[in-house]
Parts: C-alpha cells; structure tokens; sequence
C-alpha cells in the first residue's frame, strides 16, 4: 500500500514539474552571443557595446529589467515586446575610466521560458601609454 501511494505521489508531481516546464507556449532568447570581450580598450574610450538576440519562441517576449552587476556597466533594454522571429538588442555600456581587467554581468529578466538570463562582458582598460604600444 505504501508502495502504491508514493509511486502515486511521485506520478503527481512529475505530471505537474512537466506542465509547469512546457516552454514551447513562451518566447525564447537567443543570442547572437552571450559573452562580449572588449578585448585591450584604452582608457576612456566607448564602452559601448549590444547583445543581439531573435525571439525564436511562438509568443512575445517582455523584458522587465536589465542589471549590471556594479554601478560601472549600465544596461538597457528594448521598451516594447519582441515579438516571434523578431531581432532586438541590449545596449550595456562599461565605464572605460577604471584601469585594469574587468569582468561583469547583465542580468535579464523577462517572461521567456528562461525568465533570469545571465550575459557577460569582459575585458581589459589599459592606460593611453601601454595601449599604444
């Protein structure tokens, strides 16, 4: 008996875990890519950059927030919904000022079936002396 309940239990709970997945009804980000290298910049120059990413899903996709995981990299986001195969991009600016190697984050928040999406940018501020070298 004990045995009939939990297999019962365990078949509720998979059942659920499976309808509570089912991404196929969401929006889907795919990015062109998910790490940007600025590579050896000099100090103060652009620090603009975008992550491209299409709606590969079958319903529209509404950014909610975008977050850089200091005050040094600012993030923005598309203001109105992408809808399905459409191309869009998040703009993250890094403030080139501080000298030396860097690696930050930008954290997505959206209705996609991946509702916390992670992207990264990385790199190197070199003072105008050694980068030109």
């Amino acid at each position: 008996m004990k045995k009939l309940i939990f297999i019962t239990c365990m078949l509720f709970i998979a059942t659920a875990f499976a309808q509570n997945n089912n991404s196929s009804d969401k929006g889907v980000l795919t990015f062109v890519t998910e790490t940007i290298d600025y590579g050896s910049v000099e100090k103060n120059t652009d620090g603009n950059r975008s992550f491209v990413f299409t709606n590969t899903g079958k319903k529209p996709i509404v950014i909610t927030s975008v977050k850089g995981s200091c005050g040094c990299t600012v993030a923005t986001k598309p203001n109105k919904p992408i809808m399905p195969n459409e191309t869009a991009k998040i703009g993250v600016k890094y403030d080139t000022k501080r000298l030396g190697v860097f690696s930050k984050t930008i954290t997505v928040s959206s209705n996609a079936n991946e509702t916390k999406k992670i992207l990264r940018i990385k790199g190197n501020v070199l003072s105008a002396q050694l980068a030109s070298k």
